[in-house]
Formats: structure tokens, sequence, C-alpha cells
């Protein structure tokens, strides 16, 4: 298959499905109330069946939101837009009645596809004001009490189960050839640390021409037809477009449950590849970490050496023939018992949304768990490079993907150029203007590449650099990843923006929530590391995680910095 070749992400389905046999599972739901599972005929009849519906509601180029937990009809729901000529616009299904709003009126979606009741009753009061919206689907059927939602117009409502009951005609299996590459194919909305998001959107030959470099970066990983575990929200660029990635490999795709079950899961999906967050690492690292500390006499003794060859092999390191041997022993006694936590087929676990620290990658690496680090962002669909199995450099994101061009402009931004960047920012060519500029794409990142091989290290984010009151460049990320891979401390934001010296807030571990002086340890240890001007001279401990429902963190484990500041604005201030 040839992805250049391709005008649309539908096109793409059919081609795969068409080589794939019907009754295959492809999509299954490992959620215990609803292990809903289709076939590869099952998902391609449905997403006619959906489509159909949709056409009869909307003109092509109609926005059509689409606010859902990660499960197999989001997937059908997304490709029957596509295919009706729709443009899918997903949303968390974290967001309050407010976010909701915004994007409804920012958007005006003719259609609304939405999970269940829950759902239904934060979007209710903006739907039923909103003469706009034609038809609303519910992926679940609605209960009884239907009244309770103020319901205006109960025959714009329509179920998922109804839908793909109907029978289906031959008249019925129109393919959309009108799509071009250049055809939107969604507008996501940034997550964003601070205000209102933007709508990005997405061109169908953008994403395409991700999955190219995707295709090869996955390539070496199995030899079988691969398992992938889904549990990041589709509504982030970041696994929406990793579905297009596992249809172009012919993948079979669970969708995780919820996150507190996620090692469950994976013991069930045994999945190939799992894609996640820097957050999910820090946390799966910090556990491991805490166990292995545990460990005593053969057993710590044994680990030592698994992480020091690993780490030898990490860096291309010659061995001697004895560490050899060593090394083929610890991977049969640590590293296959660490990996069959992990379902025992894990072939990679691969990071992106956001900066992987070195000491977290290099350990994961060195354990067993291959870790490749990629860059991107909503604006670039979103990969702009990744680490290669057969090379990880992982204080770098790897070589850019083929069709991506990148330079450091004089002020050591990085700047993308491609089919990938996006098309442009929804109703706002003003903000659009300013960050493609002659067709290069200003991503806000501060990086360098390496002449050896290519890679590309992001040193810095231009907009959370603190600027001390010197005048003064101090990267607060660094120093928080320091901060929270001691296993003392769960969560942290240093602020001193204009300010003579740092501080931080602090989330300590529920185990240390009453040892401040523990703590106090660990930020004199860690300021050792620092320079002068890096380190945290005073601290306050709070007892409330950042956290997705209190507003202080994005969908993909972010911290807000504007949020988190806003609420301890005082407690910040009395630390100076």
């Amino acid at each position: 298959m040839n992805l250049d070749n391709l005008n649309s992400l539908i096109e793409l389905f059919f081609y795969q499905s068409d080589k794939q046999k019907k009754e295959s599972i492809f999509l299954q739901w490992l959620n215990p109330n609803n292990k809903k599972s289709y076939t590869w005929g099952e998902t391609q009849q449905n997403i006619f069946k959906l489509s159909k519906i949709i056409k009869e509601n909307i003109k092509e180029g109609d926005r059509c939101l689409l606010v859902s937990e990660n499960r197999p009809e989001w997937f059908i729901s997304d490709l029957a837009i596509m295919l009706s000529g729709g443009i899918t616009v997903p949303a968390y299904t974290t967001y309050t009645e407010e976010d909701y709003k915004y994007l409804i009126e920012d958007c005006e979606p003719a259609l609304v596809i939405v999970s269940n009741n829950e759902m239904l009753k934060k979007l209710n009061n903006t739907i039923n004001e909103k003469a706009f919206i034609k038809k609303i689907i519910t992926l679940d059927e609605l209960n009884k009490t239907v009244e309770d939602l103020n319901l205006n117009g109960k025959e714009k409502y329509l179920d998922f189960e109804t839908i793909i009951n109907n029978e289906l005609l031959e008249e019925d299996k129109i393919k959309n050839n009108n799509l071009k590459r250049t055809s939107p194919a969604c507008i996501i909305y940034t997550s964003g640390t601070g205000g209102n998001p933007k709508g990005v959107i997405l061109s169908h030959g953008g994403i395409l021409n991700n999955l190219v470099g995707a295709c090869e970066i996955m390539k070496p990983l199995f030899n079988s037809r691969p398992i992938f575990l889904t549990w990041l929200p589709l509504s982030h660029s970041y696994e929406h477009c990793v579905q297009f990635a596992q249809i172009a490999v012919g993948a079979k795709v669970y969708y995780a449950e919820k996150i507190e079950k996620l090692l469950d899961n994976m013991s069930e999906a045994k999945p190939t590849i799992m894609t996640a967050v820097p957050r999910f690492y820090q946390n799966l690292y910090n556990k491991i970490n805490i166990s292995l500390k545990k460990q005593t006499g053969l057993k710590a003794k044994l680990i030592d050496v698994t992480l020091r060859l690993g780490k030898k092999k990490l860096l291309n390191h010659k061995m001697t023939f004895f560490e050899k041997l060593l090394n083929l022993m610890v991977e049969i006694l640590v590293r296959k018992k660490i990996k069959k936590q992990f379902g025992g087929n894990l072939k990679a676990f691969v990071s992106g949304g956001g900066a992987l620290d070195k000491e977290i990658g290099e350990f994961l690496n060195s354990i067993g768990l291959p870790t490749l680090q990629g860059y991107g962002l909503t604006e670039t669909s979103p990969v702009v490079s990744c680490n290669p199995i057969h090379k990880i450099k992982v204080e770098t994101v790897g070589p850019p993907f083929k069709g991506n061009l990148v330079k450091i402009a004089d002020d050591g931004e990085i700047l993308v150029k491609g089919e990938n960047v996006m098309l442009g920012y929804w109703n706002k060519k003003e903000e659009t203007d300013k960050v493609i500029i002659d067709g290069w794409l200003h991503t806000g990142d501060i990086g360098e590449i390496d002449v050896e091989d290519g890679y590309l290290k992001i040193t810095d984010r231009k907009k959370d650099i603190i600027v001390s009151a010197g005048g003064d460049n101090i990267s607060p990320a660094k120093i928080e990843n320091m901060i929270t891979n001691e296993p003392e401390i769960d969560q942290c934001m240093v602020y001193g923006d204009k300010k003579n010296y740092l501080v931080a807030l602090i989330v300590p571990n529920k185990d240390f929530l009453k040892e401040k002086d523990k703590i106090n340890n660990v930020i004199e240890k860690i300021n050792k590391k620092l320079t002068l001007l890096e380190k945290i001279k005073r601290i306050q401990l709070i007892d409330e995680n950042f956290s997705i429902e209190n507003g202080l963190m994005t969908p993909t484990m972010k911290v807000k910095r504007k949020k988190v500041t806003e609420k301890y604005k005082k407690e910040l201030e009395n630390l100076y």
C-alpha cells in the first residue's frame, strides 16, 4: 500500500478493510459492562449505515461534534462523519458545560454525536438553544426518563443501536470520492495550558503523510498482526491520529476500560505497542523504582546488573564476552518478568505529548521496556519526529519523519514545513498568520539538531521559560522533572517569573504528606545538582493533586501553569 497515492483517510480504511478477513475482530472494548466487539466486516457496514443518516442531516464541510469516551463506536462515528463529507470535531469528556458551550458556539456543528446520558446532560442546555444543530445521535440508548433532560423536539434524537439495526442496501454503500488530500478531516481543539482552546484544522493528506513515518517506525517491531491498547483520549490529536496508523498496519484494537484498570487491561489485551504521555512513564518509573529498591541480596545485585548492562547496550558501548553472557541471563531472569506484567508481548512504548525525562527514558529502556520518544504538536498532524527502535537516543526525539522539513531559527525555535502542517486555526486567520510564515510553522519550542544523525533535541518551551528579575532564562521543566523523579514527590510546579529566586509548589506522595523534613531533604539533594539560578529557595506543600477533574491538568496530563498560579497565588506570593 502506497500511502502517497491515497486521497483520504476513508479511502485508507476501505483499502485495508477489503484486504482483511471480514469475520476477523478489529475493535473491542474492555468495559466489563459493555464488552462489545466489531469485526472488520461489521465495522465497514456500520460506517455505511451511520454515514447514511449523517449525510441526510449535514452539508459537505459541516462540522460534527463527537463527545465520547474511547470505544469502538468512536472510531465508527469518526469514519462515518468523514464518509459523509463532514468534519469531525472531537471533544474531551472531561470538559465542563462552559467548555462545550464555547466549542459549540465556535464551530457551529450541524450534528452532535454523544456517548451517554451523563454527557448529554452537560451539552443539553446549549444543544437546545442552537438552531444550527440538526440531529443528535447517542451511542447508548437514551434512558426512559428523557424528560429529565428537558429535550425539545425529541425527533432530533436517534440512538446508534437503532441506526445499525437497519438493513444495509447496496445503494447505501457509497464511497466518497470528493475528498482530496487538502480536504479538512478534523478540527482538533488544543487542550491548552491557558486561555480558550483553538480549533486546529488537519487535512486528510496531513495525517496520511504522518502515517508514512509512523509505519516506518512500527515496521521493525512486529512480524504478525499487531495489537494496540488505546487509552489516551481519542479527542487528543496524538491518539486520534494513532487510530489511522492502526488501520494502516491492519491492527487489532482494544479500548481500555479506564486508566485505573490499565495494567489489568494490558494483561488481557497483551498489546504489541502502546502510546502514552510522559506523566504515565513518570508514574511507571516511580512505581517500578520503589519496588526494585525493596529488593535485597541476589535480587538487588541482578537488578543493578540489568540496569548497568541495559544502559551500556542503549548507549552502544562495547560489552565483554562475560557481560554479554550476563546480559542474556538477566534478560531471562529480570527483563522477561517485567515485560510479563505488561502482557508479555510488548515490543515498544511510544512516548509523545511532552518531553520525556532522560533518566526515565534510560531506565525504562535498560530494564527491557523499549521506549521510543517522539515529538509533535496538534498543528503538525501530530508527529514531527520519533526515535527508531534500532538506534534510540533518549535525550532526543529522533529524526524527522519523511516529508517533514525541520530547521532551527536564529533564536533557537523549531520550524516545521510540509504536508503535515495544519490548514490553519478555525475562524482565526490572524492567529494562523502569526504561526505559519512563508509555509514554516513556528512551533514555540526551542531545540537543536545533532550533526551526527540529524536527530532533533528539544531544550525548552518558549512560553514556559521563567525570566528572573535579573533577566536570566530558566527552564522550569528540567527542574520539575528532577524533583518528581524522587519517590517522595508526586507533582510539583516551579514558579519565579520576574522574581529574585525560584520557589515550588510540591504535592508529596501520600506516604510523605506529613513529613516536611524528608521533602526538604529531597529539595536540598536536588539543589546540589542545580546551578545557583536554578536552585529552589522555598517550597509550599499542598495536599490536593493537580488533576483533570479539578481543572489543573490538561487531558494529556500536563500541568496548567496559569490555572495553578491563579489558584495558589496567595501561597506563592507568601514565599517571597
